[in-house]
């Protein structure tokens, strides 16, 4: 008891002497988040009608199930690729402050708005054996100093009590697919991902988790590895959708 009073006043002192402040615009928070209520007001939630299958938004008034352009002409591995959040304004600060800037902490609110995915109708009623979080090369991540979707694929299966298992590599240095449209980020990525020695996915159904979803050709590629190997099915989720 006194162990935990000393904590919640050391908790007091600290929110005293560094109150938090809005990610975006500084003004002060409640504890424990991350954006102001105006800013909050400003991230625009994925809704229907949106593509099945990448979750790409749709302008207009169709209210059945369809496939986007970007779908169409494609084979992908995944049954669907969920997103929560459009990855623009602010929603795309934030995940950049996490990533590029090395602002862990944001890992909290990215975790949040990647738990938002699982209340789509595609993941609602699915169950899942394992979590997987789409690896980062090496190298690149000696040079980030850690992996975002690893992090989030953490505090996913906190949540969710789905165990988290890190079972694929990236073996291939890519270039950043940013500027690449997407037979060149298909090609690209090409044998860039392999199994762990020793992992085993057979007959499992599997989550597959990263921060943003562009094309889907990183996430397919991934799912591909992980059903040849064995995986009876592969879903995806991301915070954002690009």
């Amino acid at each position: 008891m006194i162990a935990l009073h000393k904590s919640e006043l050391f908790q007091a002192a600290v929110s005293l002497l560094y109150p938090a402040t809005c990610t975006i615009c500084r003004k002060h928070v409640r504890t424990g988040e991350y954006l102001c209520e105006i800013c909050e007001a400003k991230i625009v939630r994925i809704v229907p009608p949106f593509c099945e299958q990448c979750s790409e938004p749709f302008e207009g008034s169709i209210n059945t199930t369809f496939t986007c352009a970007n779908c169409a002409h494609r084979t992908f591995y995944f049954t669907a690729a969920v997103a929560a959040y459009r990855g623009r304004g602010i929603v795309r600060d934030v995940i950049h402050e996490f990533k590029y800037n090395r602002q862990i902490h944001l890992r909290h609110l990215v975790a949040r708005w990647l738990c938002a995915a699982l209340d789509d109708d595609r993941l609602r009623n699915q169950q899942f054996d394992l979590i997987v979080p789409v690896p980062l090369h090496p190298a690149r991540q000696r040079e980030r100093g850690f992996n975002q979707a690893s992090l989030l694929a953490k505090l996913l299966s906190a949540q969710t009590s789905i165990p988290c298992r890190p079972l694929l590599k990236r073996v291939r240095y890519t270039t950043t697919q940013t500027a690449l449209d997407r037979s060149e980020r298909m090609e690209n990525l090409h044998n860039a991902f392999r199994l762990r020695k020793n992992a085993d996915v057979r007959g499992l159904r599997v989550l597959l988790i990263d921060d943003v979803l562009t094309t889907g050709s990183t996430l397919s590629e991934c799912a591909r590895v992980l059903k040849r190997a064995g995986a009876s099915s592969v879903h995806a989720a991301t915070a954002a959708r690009a």
